[in-house]
């Protein structure tokens, strides 16, 4: 909401951004899933598989810095881009991969 709020609103933005949403929820899907694999007989998960969704947070942090020096809407860093009529914002291809890690194979160890 946050990624449309600052001007990602092309029709491939809405694409890219409900992709994001959609990684998210498929993360916390598999996580509850193969929770109880993933512990190996334990009572904790040793490692994440894919990034953790709280990862978003650094994306709200470069939205936020970007909204603190006005670099939203018409200002949005990197411009625009059209691709057969459609407008693509390059930002917008941050939450492409973040959500493309959260629900990749990546093993990071749970501290």
């Amino acid at each position: 909401m946050l990624a449309f709020v600052c001007g990602m609103q092309g029709v491939l933005d809405k694409i890219v951004l409900c992709y994001f949403v959609a990684c998210g929820v498929s993360r916390l899907a598999r996580f509850n899933v193969t929770a109880d694999a993933l512990s190996a007989g334990s009572d904790k998960v040793r490692y994440f598989e894919g990034t953790p969704i709280p990862t978003s947070v650094v994306l709200v942090g470069l939205l936020a810095t970007a909204a603190t020096i006005g670099s939203v809407r018409a200002d949005l860093w990197f411009g625009r881009v059209s691709i057969g009529g459609l407008v693509l914002h390059p930002l917008v291809l941050m939450f492409a991969v973040s959500g493309t890690l959260m629900i990749s194979r990546l093993r990071i160890p749970k501290l």
